[in-house]
């Protein structure tokens, strides 16, 4: 089953490939990577998802916004290569954490990216290496904002 065919069975809808926020490249295909500059929680209408997590944010909504981040990576993935089909596995997560400093689970923020990945890839290609941190704040406020890296 294609990767998109498996999204649609999630009911999960790609955003619109994120607008750039300046000057860097959203994704870049070097060799058989390509690689993801820190992708951040917008919504099909524009908007982004925002605030502190152990603020006015708790732990299930960050994992939803770090979801969001991964629909997002996604959508920038189509946009450049045609098909999410192209993508043979996850190598790499960074995560960062908009958050409180005694906020201490940010491993689990980024889970919601990462079972995200693994959901659709499975366990062996949907799960690469991955580091997470917390942020004492990332731009425009958002909640999470991740980078990655993809074999194509």
């Amino acid at each position: 089953m294609s990767i998109e065919a498996k999204l649609a069975e999630m009911n999960l809808t790609l955003p619109p490939p994120s607008p750039k926020g300046g000057v860097y490249q959203s994704m870049l295909v070097v060799g058989d990577q390509a690689l993801f500059s820190g992708h951040v929680p917008v919504l099909p209408d524009g908007s982004m998802l925002t605030g502190r997590v152990g603020g006015e944010v708790d732990l299930e909504a960050a994992q939803v916004a770090a979801r969001q981040v991964g629909l997002c990576i996604l959508a920038t993935a189509k946009d450049n290569l045609g098909s999410l089909d192209r993508i043979k596995r996850v190598v790499k997560l960074f995560g960062m954490v908009n958050c409180t400093s005694d906020f201490k689970q940010h491993p689990q923020v980024i889970n919601g990216c990462s079972e995200l990945f693994r959901d659709l890839w499975g366990e062996d290609l949907g799960v690469g290496v991955r580091s997470a941190v917390g942020m004492g704040s990332l731009p425009g406020d958002v909640t999470v904002e991740i980078e990655g890296a993809f074999q194509v």
